[in-house]
């Protein structure tokens, strides 16, 4: 195939860019930007639910829902640029009732396509769980068990783990990016030195947090330091690990921190309570029936289309019809980012250039 692929080239052909057929069918008219990309996540999908909802957006339906509000968007600048050209007649055409209304029902309508974007984007992106705790809590043992296979490596020395270990595992169709850490304490090894700033950087960009402490001691008493100095806004889950020496038995509880659970990763008891936590943690709905794949310029460009379309109906209460024709311009230009109707050069390169070649 290589020297095919050789002979080929000698004659004239050239390599395939990197997206190139699928930029075509977009400039061509065939797909516009959401299903393009599409095709991307299609490839990329971990997951047979991503690989539905990224097919949902190929088949054009998260497209559909965009330009259906794009249309009603349209309607309604028609209605307010006609206020503002004939304002001399006597009808007013801000002070109608249906107006606010038709606003209303779109800034509903935006919301829950807003919703189902994220759910879209979680399955695509999936969430980055981050196990921390003091050395020899079991966190390494926890990585195992939710990967259901010896991912770290496991002793009774204190401080084993000394760099970031990675395991990814699908819990309700959604990619968990599992990171286990370097054990929280203070060392004069250069070495486990770095392990913890590592950690705690990990712990800057997790989604969720799971703190491993041994059910024999106390939070108070082993972690009040590390509890302190944890980020605001991340949700945090107590795992009190090796019930197996503590004789607890495997339990759900409320805790400070949000919710604690009872467990044993060694002999695998109450890693099933926490599985179930971690599923209503993350939060997916309606999986497969009808979510379509989504990425973060989309979440930012429907975000920006809800914030100028709610300010929008604020000016539209003060009667002030040219703030309001302007906010709908924006809202009509965040919706066609989406599609591609509004898009720059810069941004048509960066999303091609991430395709498997040729595609």
């Amino acid at each position: 195939m290589d020297l095919l692929l050789q002979q080929v080239l000698a004659l004239g052909a050239r390599l395939a860019r990197p997206g190139e057929f699928s930029e075509r069918a977009f400039l061509n008219g065939k797909l516009d930007l959401a299903q393009a990309e599409a095709i991307a996540d299609l490839i990329d999908s971990a997951t047979e639910e991503a690989a539905r909802s990224a097919l949902h957006s190929l088949q054009g339906e998260f497209s559909q829902q965009v330009r259906d509000m794009v249309e009603q968007v349209i309607q309604l600048r028609t209605h307010v640029e006609a206020s503002i050209d004939f304002s001399e007649e006597e009808i007013d055409f801000l002070s109608e009732n249906r107006l606010s209304g038709s606003m209303e029902r779109i800034i509903e309508q935006l919301r829950s396509l807003l919703d189902n974007s994220r759910q879209g984007c979680l399955l695509r992106e999936g969430i980055r769980l981050v196990i921390i705790g003091r050395p020899n809590a079991g966190k390494s043992s926890l990585l195992n068990a939710l990967a259901k296979r010896e991912s770290a490596i496991v002793t009774e020395i204190p401080g084993t783990t000394r760099d970031i270990v990675r395991e990814q595992i699908a819990i309700a169709g959604v990619p968990l990016h599992i990171i286990d850490t370097a054990g929280l304490r203070e060392s004069d090894d250069p070495v486990e030195q770095e392990g913890v700033r590592r950690a705690w950087q990990a712990i800057q960009e997790a989604d969720h947090l799971l703190l491993v402490i041994d059910d024999r001691s106390d939070l108070d008493q082993e972690l009040p330091e590390v509890v302190r100095r944890l980020p605001q806004g991340i949700p945090v889950t107590l795992i009190r690990n090796k019930i197996d020496l503590s004789g607890g038995r495997p339990e759900i509880m409320d805790n400070p921190l949000g919710k604690a659970i009872r467990l044993s990763a060694l002999t695998g008891e109450g890693v099933g309570l926490l599985r179930e936590h971690l599923k209503r943690c993350i939060g997916l709905h309606s999986a497969g029936g009808g979510i379509f794949m989504a990425r973060r310029r989309h979440l930012d460009a429907l975000n920006r289309a809800l914030a100028h379309l709610e300010e929008g109906h604020v000016q539209l209460k003060f009667g002030a019809g040219e703030l309001l024709a302007e906010e709908l311009r924006q809202v009509q230009h965040a919706l066609g980012e989406i599609t591609g109707e509004f898009c720059n050069e810069d941004l048509l390169d960066r999303i091609f250039s991430g395709f498997c070649i040729g595609k």
